[in-house]
Protein backbone atom coordinates (compact mmCIF):
# COMPACT_ATOMS: atom_id res chain seq x y z
CA UNK A 1 0.00 0.00 0.00
CA UNK A 2 2.64 2.29 0.96
CA UNK A 3 4.41 1.42 -1.80
CA UNK A 4 1.51 2.38 -4.16
CA UNK A 5 1.19 5.57 -2.60
CA UNK A 6 4.86 6.22 -3.22
CA UNK A 7 4.79 5.33 -7.02
CA UNK A 8 1.64 7.44 -7.21
CA UNK A 9 3.28 10.75 -5.97
CA UNK A 10 6.28 10.30 -7.83
CA UNK A 11 4.52 9.55 -11.15
CA UNK A 12 2.49 13.05 -10.49
CA UNK A 13 5.78 15.12 -9.75
CA UNK A 14 7.27 13.71 -12.80
CA UNK A 15 4.69 14.82 -15.10
CA UNK A 16 4.45 18.58 -12.69
CA UNK A 17 8.18 19.07 -13.98
CA UNK A 18 7.40 17.93 -17.51
CA UNK A 19 5.65 21.39 -17.62
CA UNK A 20 7.32 23.44 -19.67
CA UNK A 21 6.59 26.17 -16.78
CA UNK A 22 9.23 24.48 -14.82
CA UNK A 23 11.72 23.31 -17.49
CA UNK A 24 11.66 27.63 -17.98
CA UNK A 25 12.90 27.90 -14.11
CA UNK A 26 15.03 24.70 -14.01
CA UNK A 27 16.89 26.03 -17.33
CA UNK A 28 20.84 26.03 -17.17
CA UNK A 29 19.85 30.22 -17.92
CA UNK A 30 16.49 31.02 -15.62
CA UNK A 31 17.54 33.75 -14.15
CA UNK A 32 18.60 35.30 -17.25
CA UNK A 33 15.70 34.23 -19.17
CA UNK A 34 13.28 35.38 -16.41
CA UNK A 35 15.00 38.85 -16.28
CA UNK A 36 15.25 39.72 -20.05
CA UNK A 37 11.87 38.44 -20.29
CA UNK A 38 10.14 40.49 -17.86
CA UNK A 39 12.06 43.87 -18.76
CA UNK A 40 11.46 42.83 -22.80
CA UNK A 41 7.49 42.09 -21.94
CA UNK A 42 5.33 44.37 -19.48
CA UNK A 43 1.83 44.95 -18.90
CA UNK A 44 1.55 47.34 -21.11
CA UNK A 45 3.49 45.84 -23.71
CA UNK A 46 2.52 42.17 -24.65
CA UNK A 47 3.74 42.36 -27.94
CA UNK A 48 6.81 42.98 -29.30
CA UNK A 49 8.32 43.38 -32.78
CA UNK A 50 10.41 40.84 -33.57
CA UNK A 51 13.58 43.26 -35.21
CA UNK A 52 12.90 45.33 -31.26
CA UNK A 53 13.10 42.34 -29.58
CA UNK A 54 16.37 41.28 -31.57
CA UNK A 55 18.13 44.19 -30.35
CA UNK A 56 16.60 44.66 -26.73
CA UNK A 57 17.85 41.37 -25.53
CA UNK A 58 21.14 42.05 -27.49
CA UNK A 59 21.36 45.23 -25.25
CA UNK A 60 20.65 43.41 -22.08
CA UNK A 61 22.95 40.71 -22.91
CA UNK A 62 25.83 42.78 -23.74
CA UNK A 63 24.91 45.31 -20.67
CA UNK A 64 25.30 41.64 -18.41
CA UNK A 65 28.52 40.75 -20.28
CA UNK A 66 30.15 44.10 -19.75
CA UNK A 67 29.23 44.11 -15.79
CA UNK A 68 31.01 40.88 -15.62
CA UNK A 69 28.47 38.56 -15.47
CA UNK A 70 29.54 36.45 -17.69
CA UNK A 71 32.00 34.72 -15.55
CA UNK A 72 29.67 31.49 -15.13
CA UNK A 73 29.24 29.28 -17.81
CA UNK A 74 25.78 29.15 -16.90
CA UNK A 75 24.79 32.89 -16.23
CA UNK A 76 24.44 33.60 -19.96
CA UNK A 77 23.83 32.13 -23.23
CA UNK A 78 26.12 32.63 -26.17
CA UNK A 79 24.99 34.42 -29.71
CA UNK A 80 23.39 37.18 -30.51
CA UNK A 81 19.49 38.68 -30.06
CA UNK A 82 18.60 37.21 -33.02
CA UNK A 83 19.97 33.39 -31.89
CA UNK A 84 18.95 33.66 -28.41
CA UNK A 85 15.18 35.00 -29.34
CA UNK A 86 14.82 32.16 -31.96
CA UNK A 87 15.95 29.30 -29.46
CA UNK A 88 13.30 30.60 -27.02
CA UNK A 89 10.79 30.19 -29.75
CA UNK A 90 11.79 27.09 -30.48
CA UNK A 91 11.81 25.55 -27.21
CA UNK A 92 8.13 27.18 -26.16
CA UNK A 93 8.68 30.35 -24.26
CA UNK A 94 8.31 32.85 -27.10
CA UNK A 95 5.07 32.82 -29.95
CA UNK A 96 5.53 34.65 -33.49
CA UNK A 97 2.34 35.87 -34.40
CA UNK A 98 1.03 38.97 -37.39
CA UNK A 99 -0.20 41.53 -35.85
CA UNK A 100 -1.41 44.66 -38.31
CA UNK A 101 0.86 43.12 -40.75
CA UNK A 102 3.62 43.02 -38.54
CA UNK A 103 5.76 39.90 -37.50
CA UNK A 104 5.80 40.57 -33.30
CA UNK A 105 6.86 38.18 -30.80
CA UNK A 106 4.13 36.86 -27.30
CA UNK A 107 4.58 35.35 -24.11
CA UNK A 108 3.64 31.65 -23.90
CA UNK A 109 1.82 30.38 -21.27
CA UNK A 110 4.14 28.98 -19.92
CA UNK A 111 6.19 31.93 -20.01
CA UNK A 112 3.99 34.34 -18.68
CA UNK A 113 3.32 31.49 -15.24
CA UNK A 114 7.27 31.07 -15.05
CA UNK A 115 7.67 34.84 -14.40
CA UNK A 116 4.53 35.06 -12.10
CA UNK A 117 6.00 32.19 -9.95
CA UNK A 118 9.25 33.88 -10.20
CA UNK A 119 7.80 37.57 -9.35
CA UNK A 120 5.47 35.76 -6.00
CA UNK A 121 8.75 34.03 -4.64
CA UNK A 122 11.20 37.03 -5.18
CA UNK A 123 9.78 40.18 -4.16
CA UNK A 124 6.26 39.70 -3.34
CA UNK A 125 5.12 39.48 0.04
CA UNK A 126 3.98 35.54 1.04
CA UNK A 127 0.96 35.92 4.19
CA UNK A 128 -2.22 34.75 5.02
CA UNK A 129 -4.05 37.92 4.76
CA UNK A 130 -7.44 38.61 6.06
CA UNK A 131 -8.53 39.88 2.36
CA UNK A 132 -7.11 36.04 0.72
CA UNK A 133 -8.93 34.50 3.72
CA UNK A 134 -12.11 36.44 2.92
CA UNK A 135 -11.95 36.01 -0.92
CA UNK A 136 -11.77 32.00 -0.14
CA UNK A 137 -14.45 32.30 2.00
CA UNK A 138 -16.54 33.78 -0.35
CA UNK A 139 -15.56 31.80 -3.51
CA UNK A 140 -16.48 28.78 -0.93
CA UNK A 141 -19.89 30.49 -0.02
CA UNK A 142 -20.45 31.27 -4.00
CA UNK A 143 -19.62 27.85 -4.97
CA UNK A 144 -22.07 26.24 -2.20
CA UNK A 145 -24.79 28.90 -3.23
CA UNK A 146 -24.74 27.91 -6.80
CA UNK A 147 -24.63 24.06 -5.91
CA UNK A 148 -27.94 24.39 -3.38
CA UNK A 149 -30.76 22.71 -5.56
CA UNK A 150 -33.04 23.08 -2.73
CA UNK A 151 -35.36 26.05 -3.50
CA UNK A 152 -36.00 26.80 0.45
CA UNK A 153 -32.54 26.99 1.80
CA UNK A 154 -32.03 28.93 -1.93
CA UNK A 155 -34.69 31.62 -0.36
CA UNK A 156 -33.12 31.64 3.34
CA UNK A 157 -30.03 32.79 2.06
CA UNK A 158 -31.35 35.43 -0.46
CA UNK A 159 -33.71 36.36 2.55
CA UNK A 160 -30.67 36.66 4.99
CA UNK A 161 -28.43 38.45 2.58
CA UNK A 162 -31.68 41.53 1.98
CA UNK A 163 -31.25 41.30 6.30
CA UNK A 164 -27.64 42.41 6.05
CA UNK A 165 -28.02 44.92 3.39
CA UNK A 166 -30.82 46.76 5.13
CA UNK A 167 -28.68 46.83 8.45
CA UNK A 168 -25.85 47.93 6.69
CA UNK A 169 -28.15 50.75 5.24
CA UNK A 170 -29.68 51.60 8.95
CA UNK A 171 -26.16 51.96 10.00
CA UNK A 172 -24.98 54.45 7.08
CA UNK A 173 -28.51 56.67 7.81
CA UNK A 174 -27.54 56.69 11.25
CA UNK A 175 -24.28 57.82 10.53
CA UNK A 176 -22.26 54.65 12.61
CA UNK A 177 -20.04 53.77 9.11
CA UNK A 178 -16.47 53.29 10.08
CA UNK A 179 -14.12 53.37 6.98
CA UNK A 180 -11.60 50.90 6.64
CA UNK A 181 -8.29 52.06 7.77
CA UNK A 182 -5.44 52.48 4.98
CA UNK A 183 -3.22 49.10 6.02
CA UNK A 184 -6.37 47.21 5.27
CA UNK A 185 -7.10 48.39 2.02
CA UNK A 186 -3.35 48.37 0.69
CA UNK A 187 -4.00 44.36 1.98
CA UNK A 188 -6.59 44.29 -0.44
CA UNK A 189 -5.32 45.53 -3.24
CA UNK A 190 -2.13 43.43 -2.98
CA UNK A 191 -4.52 40.70 -2.59
CA UNK A 192 -6.03 42.04 -5.88
CA UNK A 193 -2.69 42.15 -7.92
CA UNK A 194 -2.06 38.93 -6.75
CA UNK A 195 -5.77 37.76 -8.39
CA UNK A 196 -5.31 39.73 -11.55
CA UNK A 197 -0.64 38.13 -12.00
CA UNK A 198 -2.82 35.22 -13.26
CA UNK A 199 -5.14 36.64 -15.41
CA UNK A 200 -2.11 37.28 -18.78
CA UNK A 201 -1.41 33.46 -18.37
CA UNK A 202 -5.39 32.25 -18.67
CA UNK A 203 -5.75 34.39 -21.68
CA UNK A 204 -2.84 32.82 -23.36
CA UNK A 205 -3.40 29.09 -22.38
CA UNK A 206 -7.10 29.80 -23.76
CA UNK A 207 -5.45 31.12 -27.50
CA UNK A 208 -2.64 28.97 -27.61
CA UNK A 209 -5.48 25.55 -26.61
CA UNK A 210 -6.90 27.12 -29.76
CA UNK A 211 -4.42 26.69 -31.78
CA UNK A 212 -3.47 23.64 -31.04
CA UNK A 213 -7.02 22.18 -32.16
CA UNK A 214 -6.65 24.15 -35.05
CA UNK A 215 -3.53 22.61 -35.93
CA UNK A 216 -4.71 19.10 -35.24
CA UNK A 217 -7.79 19.63 -37.08
CA UNK A 218 -5.80 20.65 -40.17
CA UNK A 219 -3.42 17.84 -39.64
CA UNK A 220 -6.10 15.11 -39.42
CA UNK A 221 -7.87 16.88 -42.47
CA UNK A 222 -4.47 16.40 -44.66
CA UNK A 223 -4.25 12.68 -43.69
CA UNK A 224 -8.27 12.37 -44.03
CA UNK A 225 -9.39 10.21 -47.17
CA UNK A 226 -12.81 10.32 -46.62
CA UNK A 227 -15.39 11.83 -49.20
CA UNK A 228 -15.36 16.01 -49.14
CA UNK A 229 -19.03 16.33 -48.13
CA UNK A 230 -18.92 14.44 -45.48
CA UNK A 231 -14.88 16.08 -44.03
CA UNK A 232 -16.63 19.46 -45.01
CA UNK A 233 -19.65 18.87 -42.42
CA UNK A 234 -17.51 17.40 -39.56
CA UNK A 235 -15.10 19.96 -39.53
CA UNK A 236 -17.09 23.18 -40.88
CA UNK A 237 -19.04 22.40 -37.68
CA UNK A 238 -16.10 21.93 -34.96
CA UNK A 239 -14.64 25.44 -36.75
CA UNK A 240 -17.73 27.00 -35.95
CA UNK A 241 -17.87 26.01 -32.63
CA UNK A 242 -14.22 25.84 -31.36
CA UNK A 243 -14.60 28.05 -28.65
CA UNK A 244 -16.58 24.92 -27.08
CA UNK A 245 -14.07 22.34 -28.50
CA UNK A 246 -11.43 22.80 -25.52
CA UNK A 247 -11.94 23.12 -21.54
CA UNK A 248 -10.23 26.18 -21.57
CA UNK A 249 -12.49 27.47 -24.10
CA UNK A 250 -15.58 26.76 -22.77
CA UNK A 251 -14.52 28.21 -18.87
CA UNK A 252 -13.61 31.66 -21.49
CA UNK A 253 -16.94 31.13 -22.54
CA UNK A 254 -18.48 31.68 -18.80
CA UNK A 255 -16.16 34.07 -18.14
CA UNK A 256 -16.70 36.76 -20.90
CA UNK A 257 -19.87 36.76 -20.25
CA UNK A 258 -19.23 38.73 -17.17
CA UNK A 259 -15.78 40.54 -18.43
CA UNK A 260 -16.78 40.76 -22.03
CA UNK A 261 -18.73 43.75 -21.92
CA UNK A 262 -17.54 47.37 -23.22
CA UNK A 263 -19.76 48.71 -20.15
CA UNK A 264 -18.46 46.57 -17.71
CA UNK A 265 -14.62 47.11 -18.91
CA UNK A 266 -15.35 50.98 -18.40
CA UNK A 267 -16.93 50.59 -15.42
CA UNK A 268 -13.94 48.89 -14.38
CA UNK A 269 -11.39 51.29 -15.33
CA UNK A 270 -13.57 54.16 -13.75
CA UNK A 271 -13.10 51.78 -10.08
CA UNK A 272 -9.48 51.47 -10.82
CA UNK A 273 -8.74 55.16 -11.70
CA UNK A 274 -11.03 56.26 -8.29
CA UNK A 275 -9.00 53.56 -6.39
CA UNK A 276 -5.65 55.23 -7.39
CA UNK A 277 -6.45 58.71 -6.38
CA UNK A 278 -7.59 57.42 -2.38
CA UNK A 279 -4.81 57.98 0.15
CA UNK A 280 -4.22 54.54 0.92
CA UNK A 281 -2.29 54.18 -2.78
CA UNK A 282 0.10 56.10 -1.66
CA UNK A 283 1.63 53.42 0.08
CA UNK A 284 1.71 51.67 -2.43
CA UNK A 285 4.77 51.00 -4.66
CA UNK A 286 5.33 52.78 -8.01
CA UNK A 287 4.93 49.62 -10.10
CA UNK A 288 2.15 48.33 -7.70
CA UNK A 289 0.07 51.66 -9.06
CA UNK A 290 1.50 51.06 -12.15
CA UNK A 291 0.13 47.29 -12.41
CA UNK A 292 -3.47 48.51 -10.60
CA UNK A 293 -4.07 50.81 -13.14
CA UNK A 294 -3.27 48.24 -16.04
CA UNK A 295 -5.53 45.50 -14.68
CA UNK A 296 -8.60 46.92 -16.91
CA UNK A 297 -6.38 46.92 -19.98
CA UNK A 298 -4.85 43.59 -19.42
CA UNK A 299 -8.31 42.20 -19.17
CA UNK A 300 -9.49 43.56 -22.45
CA UNK A 301 -5.94 42.88 -24.29
CA UNK A 302 -6.40 39.28 -23.22
CA UNK A 303 -9.92 38.82 -24.00
CA UNK A 304 -8.94 40.48 -27.78
CA UNK A 305 -6.17 37.42 -28.04
CA UNK A 306 -8.14 34.93 -27.58
CA UNK A 307 -11.25 36.44 -29.89
CA UNK A 308 -8.46 37.15 -32.87
CA UNK A 309 -6.87 33.32 -32.01
CA UNK A 310 -10.53 32.11 -32.93
CA UNK A 311 -11.06 34.29 -35.29
CA UNK A 312 -8.10 32.99 -36.98
CA UNK A 313 -8.48 29.60 -36.53
CA UNK A 314 -12.40 29.41 -37.64
CA UNK A 315 -10.70 31.00 -40.71
CA UNK A 316 -8.05 28.21 -41.56
CA UNK A 317 -9.96 25.42 -41.06
CA UNK A 318 -12.91 26.80 -43.45
CA UNK A 319 -10.32 27.75 -46.02
CA UNK A 320 -8.89 24.18 -45.65
CA UNK A 321 -11.67 22.58 -45.99
CA UNK A 322 -12.70 23.89 -48.56
CA UNK A 323 -9.41 23.67 -50.47
CA UNK A 324 -9.21 20.05 -49.58
CA UNK A 325 -8.31 17.62 -52.22
CA UNK A 326 -6.94 14.07 -50.88
CA UNK A 327 -5.82 13.36 -54.03
CA UNK A 328 -3.87 16.07 -54.95
CA UNK A 329 -2.36 15.99 -51.01
CA UNK A 330 -0.92 12.99 -51.37
CA UNK A 331 0.35 13.61 -55.28
CA UNK A 332 2.13 16.70 -53.43
CA UNK A 333 3.62 14.38 -50.23
CA UNK A 334 4.96 11.45 -53.07
CA UNK A 335 6.83 14.20 -54.98
CA UNK A 336 8.73 15.17 -51.93
CA UNK A 337 8.94 12.09 -50.95
CA UNK A 338 10.55 11.32 -54.12
CA UNK A 339 12.59 14.43 -54.09
CA UNK A 340 13.98 13.51 -50.47
CA UNK A 341 14.61 10.27 -52.06
CA UNK A 342 16.58 11.41 -54.60
CA UNK A 343 18.27 13.74 -52.73
CA UNK A 344 19.50 11.24 -50.31
CA UNK A 345 20.66 8.92 -53.23
CA UNK A 346 22.87 11.81 -54.74
CA UNK A 347 24.66 12.47 -51.06
CA UNK A 348 25.25 8.78 -50.67
CA UNK A 349 27.36 9.17 -54.29
CA UNK A 350 28.62 12.58 -54.79
CA UNK A 351 32.05 13.57 -53.23
CA UNK A 352 32.32 16.26 -50.61
CA UNK A 353 33.29 18.88 -53.52
CA UNK A 354 30.43 18.21 -56.51
CA UNK A 355 28.10 20.45 -56.63
CA UNK A 356 24.77 20.36 -57.77
CA UNK A 357 22.88 21.85 -60.18
CA UNK A 358 20.24 24.15 -59.41
CA UNK A 359 16.61 23.71 -60.81
CA UNK A 360 16.14 27.17 -62.12
CA UNK A 361 12.89 26.63 -63.04
CA UNK A 362 10.22 24.27 -63.51
CA UNK A 363 9.37 22.29 -67.53
CA UNK A 364 6.39 24.10 -68.91
CA UNK A 365 3.84 22.63 -71.43
CA UNK A 366 4.28 24.34 -75.01
CA UNK A 367 1.20 24.40 -76.79
CA UNK A 368 1.76 24.90 -80.95
CA UNK A 369 -1.49 26.50 -81.86
CA UNK A 370 -4.84 25.99 -80.08
CA UNK A 371 -8.10 26.12 -82.43
CA UNK A 372 -9.90 29.42 -82.45
CA UNK A 373 -13.31 27.97 -84.19
CA UNK A 374 -15.20 24.89 -82.73
CA UNK A 375 -17.81 25.03 -85.69
CA UNK A 376 -15.99 22.73 -87.73
CA UNK A 377 -14.24 19.59 -85.55
CA UNK A 378 -12.07 18.35 -89.13
CA UNK A 379 -8.83 20.20 -89.19
CA UNK A 380 -8.26 23.88 -91.39
CA UNK A 381 -6.81 22.90 -95.08
CA UNK A 382 -4.48 25.39 -97.35
CA UNK A 383 -6.81 26.52 -100.37
CA UNK A 384 -5.93 25.27 -103.87
CA UNK A 385 -2.77 26.48 -105.66
CA UNK A 386 -3.24 29.15 -108.42
CA UNK A 387 -2.41 27.82 -111.92
CA UNK A 388 -1.73 29.37 -115.33
CA UNK A 389 -2.60 27.72 -118.71
CA UNK A 390 -4.20 28.94 -122.12
CA UNK A 391 -7.33 28.01 -121.61
CA UNK A 392 -7.01 30.28 -118.56
CA UNK A 393 -4.82 33.02 -118.97
CA UNK A 394 -4.04 35.32 -115.93
CA UNK A 395 -5.60 38.54 -118.54
CA UNK A 396 -8.00 38.40 -121.11
CA UNK A 397 -8.32 40.96 -123.59
CA UNK A 398 -5.83 44.22 -123.16
CA UNK A 399 -8.80 46.26 -121.49
CA UNK A 400 -8.04 44.05 -118.27
CA UNK A 401 -4.57 45.00 -118.48
CA UNK A 402 -5.29 48.41 -119.27
CA UNK A 403 -7.46 48.82 -115.77
CA UNK A 404 -3.94 47.01 -113.89
CA UNK A 405 -1.26 48.60 -111.77
CA UNK A 406 1.48 50.96 -112.80
CA UNK A 407 3.30 49.69 -115.66
CA UNK A 408 6.72 49.50 -114.09
CA UNK A 409 8.92 48.13 -116.66
CA UNK A 410 7.47 50.70 -118.70
CA UNK A 411 8.03 53.52 -116.34
CA UNK A 412 11.64 52.53 -115.24
CA UNK A 413 12.84 52.71 -118.90
CA UNK A 414 10.94 56.03 -119.55
CA UNK A 415 12.59 57.05 -116.00
CA UNK A 416 16.34 56.47 -117.18
CA UNK A 417 15.84 58.56 -120.47
CA UNK A 418 14.61 61.64 -117.90
CA UNK A 419 18.88 62.85 -117.12
CA UNK A 420 20.16 63.03 -113.78
CA UNK A 421 18.06 64.78 -112.07
CA UNK A 422 13.92 65.66 -113.22
CA UNK A 423 10.87 66.89 -111.99
CA UNK A 424 8.20 64.46 -111.56
CA UNK A 425 5.09 66.45 -112.50
CA UNK A 426 6.88 67.79 -116.20
CA UNK A 427 8.11 63.93 -116.41
CA UNK A 428 4.44 62.66 -115.85
CA UNK A 429 2.67 65.21 -118.46
CA UNK A 430 5.46 64.08 -121.05
CA UNK A 431 5.12 60.60 -120.96
CA UNK A 432 2.83 58.65 -123.34
CA UNK A 433 -0.48 57.79 -123.34
CA UNK A 434 0.11 54.24 -121.90
CA UNK A 435 1.66 55.41 -118.94
CA UNK A 436 -0.36 58.06 -117.87
CA UNK A 437 -3.12 56.53 -115.92
CA UNK A 438 -3.55 57.34 -112.30
CA UNK A 439 -1.92 54.11 -111.13
CA UNK A 440 1.32 55.02 -113.06
CA UNK A 441 1.67 58.34 -111.46
CA UNK A 442 1.47 56.35 -108.63
CA UNK A 443 4.42 54.22 -109.28
CA UNK A 444 6.04 56.79 -110.90
CA UNK A 445 6.29 58.49 -107.85
CA UNK A 446 7.15 55.07 -105.96
CA UNK A 447 10.39 54.69 -107.97
CA UNK A 448 11.46 58.52 -107.54
CA UNK A 449 11.07 57.76 -103.93
CA UNK A 450 13.00 54.40 -103.83
CA UNK A 451 15.58 56.25 -106.22
CA UNK A 452 16.04 59.41 -104.04
CA UNK A 453 14.19 62.64 -104.09
CA UNK A 454 13.41 65.98 -102.80
CA UNK A 455 10.38 67.96 -101.84
CA UNK A 456 9.92 71.57 -101.60
CA UNK A 457 6.91 74.02 -101.05
CA UNK A 458 5.59 74.32 -104.38
CA UNK A 459 2.40 73.23 -105.89
CA UNK A 460 2.23 70.63 -109.11
CA UNK A 461 -0.78 70.06 -110.71
CA UNK A 462 -1.26 67.03 -112.97
CA UNK A 463 -3.56 65.50 -115.50
CA UNK A 464 -4.45 61.86 -115.59
CA UNK A 465 -6.10 59.70 -118.19
CA UNK A 466 -8.05 56.46 -117.61
CA UNK A 467 -8.30 53.77 -119.98
CA UNK A 468 -11.96 54.81 -120.74
CA UNK A 469 -10.65 58.22 -121.62
CA UNK A 470 -12.03 59.75 -118.63
CA UNK A 471 -9.38 62.55 -117.06
CA UNK A 472 -8.48 63.01 -113.23
CA UNK A 473 -6.23 65.90 -112.24
CA UNK A 474 -4.15 65.54 -109.06
CA UNK A 475 -2.17 68.55 -106.90
CA UNK A 476 0.63 67.36 -104.75
CA UNK A 477 4.10 68.95 -103.30
CA UNK A 478 6.50 69.17 -105.79
CA UNK A 479 8.95 66.45 -106.34
CA UNK A 480 12.41 66.03 -107.71
CA UNK A 481 14.17 63.01 -108.64
CA UNK A 482 17.17 61.56 -109.35
CA UNK A 483 18.61 58.94 -111.57
CA UNK A 484 20.19 55.92 -110.87
CA UNK A 485 23.95 57.26 -112.14
CA UNK A 486 23.34 60.33 -109.96
CA UNK A 487 22.81 57.77 -107.23
CA UNK A 488 25.90 55.73 -108.25
CA UNK A 489 27.99 59.18 -108.08
CA UNK A 490 27.03 59.81 -104.62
Amino acid sequence: MTHSRAAGAYQRAVLAFRNPTLDLLHGRYAPFVVATLSLVFTAERTAVAISDAHVEVAEIVDELRAAGYDEDERSLPAGNGREICRYWVRVGWLVPQIKDDVEVYRLSAQAVGALEIAGRAGGGRARVSRSRVRTLLDSIDTLARDAEADPEKRRARLLAERDAIDAELARLEEDQFEPADDEQLLEEAENVLHLTRELPADFSRVAESIAAMQRDVVADLRRDVRPTGEVLREYLERGQHIMQSTPEGRAFSGALRLIGDPERIDQLTDQLHRLLVQPFARLMARDQQIELGAIARRVEQGVEEVLTAQRRASHVITSQVRTHDPVRDREVDDLLRGAMSALQEWTRHAGPAQKAEPLRGFPVAHVADLRRSLSDPSPPRVPASLTASDDDPEFIGDDSRAWGGPAYPELEAYAATLGPEFDLATAFASASEATRRPVDLVGLLEIAHRRGMTENDELSVVEARRPDGTTRRFAFGAVTARTVEDLADD
